[in-house]
């Protein structure tokens, strides 16, 4: 009797596994699904490349300043000084106290 009860129950669990049951979808493919319908009606249109150029002005003293149109990215002090700040976009300033040369690295976008 208690063979034919466990065969009886395997049985039925392995009837269960044979049976066809809705795939569960894991929820990468939900949020792939869902970002694709957002997507479908969008239309896409990527900016332009743009290009950066740069050069380095290289002036004597204290000051060195970008041409028209750049803008100062990062400065350079002579005398090991590493004091410096920006000033209105365009100009860089060594604050130490003995400078003989500034370079400023100016940059615009094309």
């Amino acid at each position: 009797m208690k063979l034919t009860s466990y065969f009886l129950l395997i049985l039925i669990l392995l009837l269960q596994l044979m049976i066809p049951r809705y795939a569960q979808c894991s929820l990468d493919s939900i949020m792939d699904t869902k970002i694709k319908e957002a997507l479908t009606g969008l239309e896409i249109n990527p900016a332009p490349a743009k290009k950066i150029s740069c050069t380095s002005i290289f002036n004597s003293g204290r000051l060195s300043s970008c041409p028209a149109g750049m803008v100062v990215t990062s400065c350079a002090c002579g005398y090991g000084c590493g004091s410096w700040d920006i000033q209105g976009e365009t100009t860089c300033q060594c604050q130490c106290s003995t400078i003989d040369w500034t370079t400023s690295r100016c940059c615009h976008l094309t």
